[in-house]
């Protein structure tokens, strides 16, 4: 990624078309190191961009460039699988959106159990009346869980655990309230704050609370006490940021000039045409509403 693969005089709306050139085939070819996952790489991103027209605004290098570090970390961009997800954002001082890198909590999960030091690895939302004892002195916790299921996953959530056990016997956990995750969310995203004064739901955070509870806390865990392979603190330092040709990372979610792209925008108009390509062959995926994703 040291060297830039994107042109200085992009137009809105080209990058779908520059993805499919062959200067970015044949580059992305060589950084991947391998043609038939070059192929794939490339035909994922512009079924991205295809589907989520968002996307299809940002600037090339942080679209590109968010997705050649998901690849490195050997993460899927499977929205099903929630690795983690490209995520655009307005950029008023050039016009266009940028596109960040931001990892989920699955994708923590991935990366610290293929480190080999985690024999366990857990995080849960505790629901109401499941708490029985916390002494966050001894760090111990008590609770008893809600057999049924279905009762447990419609019962209001009142906090959430996260534990890790390596595999030489050492234990850390932590437990916050959903006050307290409610208080760190509105504190550090922008876009939370704005569904919250607003009364939408844009974000992640709005559309899947507990989802974005779960990364906070394995983040929090893992970067505080827990071995951090060369992997993951590369994925920790990138994330919910733009990433450049230089691999340097440009934090944006508290950004002033930054702005949430509204969900309007993330939905195909009735009469957007779709460019056609006959290589790389666009795949079909299944997606779920794809909310932003901030922390």
């Amino acid at each position: 990624m040291a060297q830039s693969i994107i042109p200085q005089n992009q137009k809105k709306g080209s990058v779908s078309s520059f993805l499919t050139s062959d200067a970015v085939k044949n580059k992305v070819n060589s950084i991947i190191g391998d043609q038939k996952r070059g192929s794939k790489f490339i035909s994922s991103l512009v079924s991205a961009v295809n589907q989520n027209p968002a996307l299809a605004s940002c600037e090339a290098g942080s679209l590109v460039n968010s997705a050649l570090l998901g690849e490195a970390l050997n993460l899927s961009p499977s929205p099903q699988l929630g690795h983690y997800y490209i995520v655009p954002f307005k950029d008023n001082s050039i016009g266009m959106a940028k596109a960040t890198f931001q990892l989920g909590y699955k994708g923590y999960i991935q990366l610290a159990m293929r480190s080999g030091q985690y024999k366990k690895l857990n995080v849960l939302s505790i629901k109401s009346g499941e708490l029985i004892k916390f002494d966050p002195l001894n760090e111990e916790i008590e609770v008893k869980l809600i057999e049924d299921d279905d009762i447990r996953e419609t019962t209001d959530t009142v906090g959430y655990y996260a534990m890790f056990e390596y595999v030489n016997g050492f234990r850390k956990m932590m437990y916050w309230s959903k006050k307290k995750m409610e208080a760190h969310a509105t504190k550090y995203s922008q876009g939370y704050r704005m569904d919250l004064k607003k009364g939408t739901s844009w974000t992640f955070w709005s559309k899947d609370f507990d989802g974005m509870a779960y990364k906070t806390m394995l983040r929090q865990l893992i970067s505080k006490w827990g071995i951090m392979s060369i992997e993951m603190e590369k994925a920790y330092e990138s994330d919910m940021g733009v990433i450049h040709d230089d691999n340097s990372v440009e934090y944006v979610d508290n950004a002033v000039e930054l702005e949430v792209v509204p969900p309007e925008e993330l939905e195909p108009k009735k009469d957007t045409k779709v460019e056609k390509h006959e290589e790389p062959k666009i795949i079909e995926q299944e997606v779920d509403d794809q909310p932003e994703f901030n922390f």
